[in-house]
């Protein structure tokens, strides 16, 4: 046991220490007067303002303001300037929406999810490869308010309870299978509920804040299809998420992310409308969005990675772009058909498929000369792979990202 005086004598000395330190801090501070004024930097004379909210905003000063907007207001802003202008193509399935089909698909949609009861505050998971659906709910989600998860569409049993259970999902949409990966099997062995449940009404002890499996395939016993969903945003949800829109803030979280999970399980990173919005906005402005005329993207990376979701997707809503998806899972050959046949102006691409895409056979038979520029990004960029989709496709500009979830 420490004895009482020591205690004392102890304490009075940190306190001595924390007062000097304070006083030290409140002094009027400049640079060394003797460096030249480049090297002195700004005059500062009080110390930094200790913020008394525990919100974590760290912000410097920046010729180019944040933006303030949701995502419902943003996708908003573009169709009220190119209603007419495509917005998505996905070649595989046949799907071209533009601007204002894309709006109107995402409010029906967005009606529909309050009509099966889901708030604002409710997780949603999207389970699946690049498919319109996708995106869809992507925009319904962040219309209603209501948290999208970004779930693997390789996760296997274990995985997609993990992050299912995680974040307390209350939702799923997922097509019935793809290639390999069958869906509604796994859900049925995590959920042998579902079989005799009530669509929207699932009750399990293993998932049990899930409630609605949504299907994009076919039906399913005790599962609901889209066409429920799109059917039940009758008018009266219609005016419920016209007033909810009042109550929406881009502060808002409206997205959880999983990490690879190299280190242990997935961890789920819950970004808001100002998080996304604004690393879209600046993306756009990195690569030249801004001033390019109508930019067309290809775009083979998937939407469940930000580099698909945000990259893709969200630029497409803040910066008016058309995004051309070639399949429906990665195929290189399907991305340089359809960099020819839609005239696209930008690929995008992980290192990986950039050497599989110059690595075609056939790749001098294709007509490039549209392709302006690319972004490769998702893991290390060496330079000479950089060199050699410059010359092998005859892209004008390469730019290499960090983007990682």
């Amino acid at each position: 046991m420490i004895p009482k005086i020591a205690l004392c004598s102890q304490t009075l000395r940190s306190n001595c220490v924390f007062s000097r330190s304070v006083k030290v801090l409140q002094r009027p501070w400049t640079r060394h007067p003797a460096l030249p004024a480049a090297s002195r930097g700004i005059h500062v004379d009080f110390p930094p303002i200790i913020p008394s909210l525990t919100t974590s905003y760290v912000h410097g000063t920046s010729s180019t303001s944040l933006l303030h907007t949701t995502i419902g207001e943003s996708l908003l802003r573009t169709v009220e300037r190119w209603p007419d202008r495509e917005a998505v193509v996905f070649l595989e399935d046949g799907v071209r929406k533009t601007f204002a089909q894309l709006q109107k698909d995402v409010d029906q949609a967005a009606a529909g999810l309050l009509a099966l009861g889901l708030q604002k505050g409710d997780r949603l998971g999207m389970w699946g490869p690049n498919t319109y659906e996708w995106i869809l709910f992507q925009f319904a989600t962040a219309k209603a308010g209501i948290i999208l998860v970004a779930v693997n569409p390789a996760y296997q049993l274990q995985e997609v309870e993990y992050a299912l259970r995680k974040v307390g999902c209350k939702a799923i949409v997922c097509p019935t299978q793809f290639r390999t990966q069958k869906y509604c099997d796994m859900l049925r062995q995590i959920c042998p509920e579902i079989e005799t449940s009530t669509p929207g009404d699932i009750r399990s002890p293993r998932l049990p804040d899930l409630r609605s499996v949504i299907i994009l395939g076919s039906r399913q016993p005790g599962m609901l299809h889209l066409d429920d969903v799109m059917q039940a945003g009758s008018s009266q949800y219609m005016q419920q998420l016209q007033d909810l829109q009042r109550k929406l803030s881009f502060d808002d979280p409206i997205n959880i992310q999983f990490t690879s999970g190299t280190t242990g399980a997935p961890k789920g990173a819950t970004l808001s409308h100002h998080n996304v919005v604004n690393n879209a906005y600046f993306v756009g402005k990195r690569v030249g969005y801004t001033w390019r005329p109508h930019t067309r993207i290809c775009l083979p990376v998937p939407l469940y990675h930000c580099f698909g979701s945000v990259g893709g997707g969200l630029c497409m809503a803040l910066h008016g772009l058309s995004v051309v998806f070639p399949s429906t899972g990665y195929d290189g050959k399907a991305n340089l058909a359809a960099l020819e046949s839609e005239r696209c102006t930008f690929i995008y691409g992980t290192p990986t498929m950039y050497v599989d895409m110059i690595s075609q056979p056939d790749l001098a038979k294709y007509d490039l000369s549209s392709v302006e520029a690319g972004i490769m990004a998702g893991s290390p960029c060496p330079q000479e792979l950089v060199k050699k989709v410059i010359s092998a496709m005859n892209v004008k500009e390469i730019t290499t990202m960090r983007v990682s979830n």
